[in-house]
């Protein structure tokens, strides 16, 4: 069989509600043009980027393929570790059977492939969380080594650490020679300037408009590239977004009502030592767990009382388990529009977002928040051999493109997958 290329471009923070802006645009106007396109595609819950990257690329919800939130529960800790590595997750990637197929690979930026072994050029998304580390250091264990080194080593003028959108600049560059010098079977590319601005300026700032038109030009940019390496019309190209995001006001740390409650015990420096009760954080959204089974549920709504006026809902086991997040949780919380959660107590019980602050920053807008959120979905763009340019389709799910994306060049995933091939999409 002949191998169809199959190379992903994945806009973090880009929702449906982009695309009206965006078809202004010479190259995402020139990709409308070439596309199947996918609107209001339903997200995973919470809707954080390490999650709905993990379900894209093995068409499965977070409770089965293991990836449940950004960061690891490691209350005790300053930083808590992500979920980088590609042994966290438990069930088959795109990547793993492209691998099998004989397919070669190369990732940028895309979470969850750290020390992949099924990924011949990947530059992992990995930053130092510890003191004694080191941007070189964690890239290079967690990269494809001689393969990250040579690539900073020849554009590691265009970036400024993990900043943005310097480190677009430089993952951009580094994808355009990879496709000029590699030619790779199969690629997957993660820009996330424009989820960096929201956070910093809210979802509809200038600035937010401003990172759009980058990203525009940089598609202009490898969609030439393809050309003039003569890989356009025997690719598949998906452009596709993960999450949306949405403004804020306020931040809550609920964690504070559980210290006072005595469920969870703190140092000198108000950092957590211990506990029974906890809240970990999603942004939009927050799990509690519990390992104290005498403390009862009715005991931890009780206490909550104290925001039930910031909250939308609070999911309990069974309401939670049909969006396939942790089932180890005990209730998920939902912020009403506007709030969002943090985990720690060293700040104040609520903050204002419009806060200037000194060496720490919050919020202007986020997610993590639950896919059923008015105007909150995002999109799929797919063009290439076998695909139907004139297709239109309202409605799917973050967990049908995995699937779908191996279909169109001939793969499918060895095990049943919560997500199915959205076949109208094809010839």
């Amino acid at each position: 069989m002949t191998k169809k290329r199959l190379y992903i471009i994945s806009l973090d923070a880009f929702g449906d509600a982009d695309l009206t802006f965006a078809s202004t645009l010479p190259n995402f106007r020139k990709l409308l043009a070439r596309s199947a396109l996918v609107t209001g595609v339903r997200t995973v819950y919470p809707s954080l980027t390490y999650m709905a990257h993990t379900s894209i690329a093995t068409g499965m919800y977070p409770n089965q393929h293991g990836i449940v939130n950004n960061t690891r529960l490691q209350p005790e800790r300053v930083s808590a570790d992500w979920y980088w590595y590609e042994k966290d997750i438990k069930t088959p990637t795109i990547f793993q059977v492209a691998k099998k197929a004989g397919y070669s690979i190369s990732t940028l930026l895309w979470p969850v492939t750290g020390r992949s072994k099924a990924i011949d050029y990947n530059l992992a998304e990995i930053f130092p969380n510890r003191p004694w580390q080191n941007q070189i250091m964690v890239s290079g264990f967690a990269s494809s080594l001689t393969y990250a080194l040579d690539m900073n080593k020849k554009y590691k003028h265009l970036r400024n650490g993990i900043q943005q959108p310097e480190l677009d600049d430089f993952i951009t560059a580094v994808a355009i020679d990879t496709i000029k010098n590699k030619k790779p079977d199969m690629m997957a590319i993660h820009l996330v300037d424009l989820d960096s601005t929201r956070h910093k300026y809210g979802v509809k700032s200038t600035q937010a408009r401003d990172a759009v038109v980058r990203m525009d030009k940089r598609l202009g940019e490898i969609l030439t590239t393809l050309k003039e390496c003569d890989m356009m019309e025997d690719t598949v190209l998906a452009v596709l977004g993960d999450h949306y995001q949405i403004d804020t006001h306020t931040v809550i740390r609920p964690n504070h009502l559980f210290v006072q409650k005595g469920w969870i015990q703190t140092d000198k420096n108000n950092r957590i030592t211990d506990w029974k009760v906890i809240l970990k954080a999603a942004d939009g959204a927050a799990y509690i767990y519990r390992k104290d089974s005498s403390i009862t549920n009715k005991m931890i709504l009780d206490t909550l009382k104290g925001i039930d006026s910031r909250i939308d809902k609070i999911f309990t086991k069974e309401e939670f388990k049909y969006d396939g997040v942790d089932e180890n949780a005990v209730f998920i919380l939902e912020a009403k529009a506007g709030y969002y959660f943090k985990e720690d107590v060293s700040y104040p019980f609520m903050e204002s977002t419009d806060k200037t602050l000194s060496g720490r920053t919050l919020a202007k807008a986020t997610h993590g928040f639950h896919p059923d959120k008015h105007n909150y979905n995002t999109m799929l763009l797919l063009s290439g051999p076998g695909i139907n340019t004139k297709a239109r389709l309202e409605g799917a799910r973050l967990v049908d493109e995995g699937p779908t994306l191996l279909h169109a060049i001939g793969l499918a995933f060895p095990v049943k997958t919560d997500g199915h091939i959205l076949k109208e999409l094809f010839l």
